[in-house]
């Protein structure tokens, strides 16, 4: 392999933000899990665990058999939502992880502020942008730290992606495609009884839940943030009544550069970012999705380099992460203005579904 590929690929999982070495940490950050949905229990839960720097010592969840059974099964307290939220247990954990339904992040994360507890929150950050804002200032006014649980930003491909588009690998970036599709009602369960599916708890589904990866991940490897999205949606099958099933929109970043996004809810399933430039093509296929390996390839003057490399579980790097920032004292990105980027972008391109029309954004964050 040829510079100036190799110095880029080259020890492919490093992990460059480390500073601390695990041997010589004391203790790692202890960490209270809010929502003990399949994603907490088969993803984050493992994932906190696999890392060095954390360790989950408190659950919660609406669903008290589902306390109970994880308690047992990870050896931690469980306790309600309404324990958690009035700070009984607050001296067996430093930090707190919410996956809550979205319009439900806001009560969880005011309350962890105010018990000076650091924050992960899951993305989107609520199910409404004012929401989204007021949650960010709880956390700003209780000076506690926010983080977004933005997973691909701490995977190494993404990471390495981002490299390669700041050394110029591709050229002057010229456009960026995306898509990100999956039969919900077969891979999440067949219930149609679930939060995505419930606009008052979601704030929509396709866009929200699916739109935001392709959305932050764009802006991750550019590093830049889109200055106007359009948007549409539809929606067929009648479980999806409330909300959007399919969608398409549209990122228009500074130079230029356009970004055009697919998601749906309700099609085969597929995950893949594709960024071509004047002189070649990066692509990530597989993508975005945590319980599928990424994939990783440069398409140069007609030849393709596909990397063979390590894959790592994306949450054990996520909560890695987390957990070294905080014993490092280190700031976070992404934090929560960095998401209310996302928010402004996520409401944009639904209004554009409404009026047809072009939506700016302004870029401005609250004081």
């Amino acid at each position: 392999m040829e510079q100036p590929f190799a110095e880029y690929l080259d020890d492919f999982t490093r992990r460059d933000w480390q500073t601390l070495d695990p041997e010589d940490v004391s203790a790692p950050v202890r960490i209270a899990v809010v929502g003990l949905g399949w994603f907490a229990r088969e993803w984050a839960l493992p994932g906190i665990a696999r890392s060095a720097f954390t360790d989950a010592t408190v659950v919660t969840d609406v669903d008290a058999e589902a306390v109970e059974t994880v308690a047992a099964e990870r050896d931690v307290h469980g306790v309600s939502p309404e324990e958690l939220r009035a700070g009984s247990v607050a001296d067996e954990y430093d930090a707190v992880y919410v996956a809550t339904p979205n319009a439900t992040h806001l009560e969880y994360v005011t309350a962890a502020a105010e018990q000076g507890k650091a924050v992960l929150c899951e993305k989107p950050l609520e199910a409404t942008l004012d929401r989204a804002r007021r949650l960010v200032s709880a956390c700003r006014d209780a000076g506690v730290p926010l983080m977004v649980g933005y997973r691909m930003q701490t995977d190494p491909a993404v990471r390495r992606l981002r490299d390669l588009v700041r050394a110029g690998v591709a050229g002057d970036v010229i456009h960026v495609h995306a898509t990100m599709s999956q039969t919900m009602l077969g891979e999440l369960g067949s219930d149609h009884d679930q939060w995505r599916l419930d606009a008052q708890l979601s704030g929509g589904s396709a866009v929200m839940d699916l739109g935001v990866y392709p959305l932050n991940t764009i802006r991750f490897v550019l590093g830049t943030d889109p200055v106007r999205v359009s948007g549409r949606t539809r929606t067929e099958h009648e479980a999806f009544a409330d909300v959007d099933e399919h969608a398409m929109y549209r990122l228009e970043f500074p130079g230029g550069v356009d970004a055009m996004c697919t998601v749906s809810q309700n099609a085969q399933h597929a995950s893949r970012l594709e960024i071509t430039g004047t002189d070649a093509r990066l692509i990530l296929d597989p993508a975005f999705y945590e319980r599928e390996d990424r994939g990783f390839a440069l398409d140069r003057g007609g030849t393709r380099i596909d990397v063979d490399f390590e894959q790592v579980h994306q949450l054990e790097e996520e909560f890695a992460y987390f957990g070294h920032q905080l014993l490092a004292e280190e700031p976070f990105s992404p934090d929560g203005d960095h998401a209310l980027t996302d928010m402004e972008a996520l409401d944009g391109i639904y209004e554009s579904a409404e009026t047809r029309e072009p939506v700016a954004l302004s870029g401005e964050l609250p004081d």
